[in-house]
């Protein structure tokens, strides 16, 4: 069977780098090219949010190296990152840079990849799927449903410094998105809830963080704008965790399919009627 589904897909070759999206978490979620790469590469390198299920999908005698950035703790610089990358190359590895959701969305794929150009190195993108939407689903709650919005903005909660992006136009999203879905920012959460409020936003406007999104430790918590630093802090939820702001978190009430399994009764109107205005 594993033959006939990775029949005609790419070879890995010695001195090339694949930089490769994992998914969100689940397993089931990689791509057939993702299995593919972890089923040929001498060395991954992965992320720490690379589920270690994903991992066991390597090849016998592949080796792992871990290049983890988590916020606040000690990690390794992304410009060292890179250059592991070309080394690796060099010496004639076939190497594949693991990273969790999407390679491409907030993940420094883009930076790692220009390293590799600016050292002629060989290299293929595999898109994954990103926890902003994939995570988001695994809760029941999709980005976009046309009775809520038509418009979704994803943005990060902290900057390269550790602090919340001073570039972001807080003004203009909070009064042009009908959704946000925002990556690290569970820290700085108190901020940008006063920030979206301040811009417009309504503090009873529901949001919803997600834990270990795709995992069997997904963890979701439901609050609102105004209640929302002291919600998370009060539950004990630690990151990674996807927030998300927007009317869309009230479908849950119905979308909670993992909820359902273990007999949550789902609701047909989750707007109970109430009339929804998209505000993009």
């Amino acid at each position: 069977m594993s033959e006939t589904i990775f029949a005609g897909l790419p070879e890995l070759e010695a001195g090339h780098v694949w930089l490769v999206g994992a998914g969100p978490g689940d397993p089931g979620l990689l791509t057939l090219h993702a299995a593919n790469a972890l089923g040929q590469a001498d060395v991954i390198v992965h992320d720490a949010l690379v589920n270690e299920d994903c991992l066991k999908l390597a090849r016998p005698g592949a080796v792992l190296e871990f290049a983890g950035k988590r916020g606040g703790k000690p990690s390794p610089k992304q410009r060292d990152i890179s250059l592991r990358l070309v080394e690796l190359a060099r010496a004639g590895q076939r190497v594949l840079r693991l990273k969790g959701g999407d390679p491409f969305v907030f993940g420094r794929g883009g930076e790692e990849a220009l390293t590799l150009v600016e050292n002629r190195i060989p290299f293929r993108i595999v898109p994954g799927i990103t926890a902003g939407i994939g995570g988001l689903a695994y809760a029941g709650i999709p980005v976009t449903h046309r009775e809520v919005n038509h418009a979704v903005t994803f943005l990060t909660g902290h900057d390269s410094s550790g602090l919340v992006p001073d570039r972001i136009n807080w003004q203009g999203i909070a009064s042009g998105s009908p959704v946000i879905v925002m990556y690290m920012a569970m820290k700085h959460i108190g901020t940008i809830a006063a920030n979206l409020i301040a811009g417009g936003r309504s503090p009873e406007e529901p949001v919803a963080f997600v834990c270990n999104a795709a995992t069997p430790e997904q963890a979701v918590l439901e609050t609102t704008l105004a209640r929302a630093e002291a919600d998370v802090t009060a539950s004990g939820l630690q990151p990674p965790a996807i927030v998300v702001v927007g009317e869309v978190v009230r479908l849950r009430a119905s979308l909670d399919w993992i909820g359902a399994l273990g007999g949550r009764q789902l609701v047909a109107d989750p707007f109970a009627s109430r009339e929804l205005r998209d505000p993009a």
